[in-house]
């Protein structure tokens, strides 16, 4: 089954709606995609498009430093978060 591309940008603005809501801490894709009831892969997908267009910053390391193997953490980029506080 195919999604438009009207859909995925609403999927899309409810992934950054859910990390702005949550800033300044940073989410796992496993946590985002149960928050907006949709498959892992998919928001995973979405996630780095929106990091294609600098909306998201992928985070690859845990607090200590130490880059993790199979996961990454998400927050809403400096320029999105100014973007969504002034539309507030």
């Amino acid at each position: 089954m195919k999604i438009s591309a009207k859909k995925k940008e609403k999927i899309s603005e409810q992934i950054l709606a859910l990390l702005f809501s949550t800033t300044p801490k940073p989410l796992f894709t496993l946590h985002i995609a149960k928050e907006i009831a949709r498959d892992e892969e998919f928001v995973k997908k979405l996630l780095l498009d929106l990091k294609i267009k600098k909306l998201v910053v992928e985070i690859n390391k845990n607090p200590f430093g130490i880059p993790y193997k199979r996961r990454s953490r998400w927050k809403l980029s400096d320029l999105a978060y100014t973007i969504y506080k002034n539309k507030q």
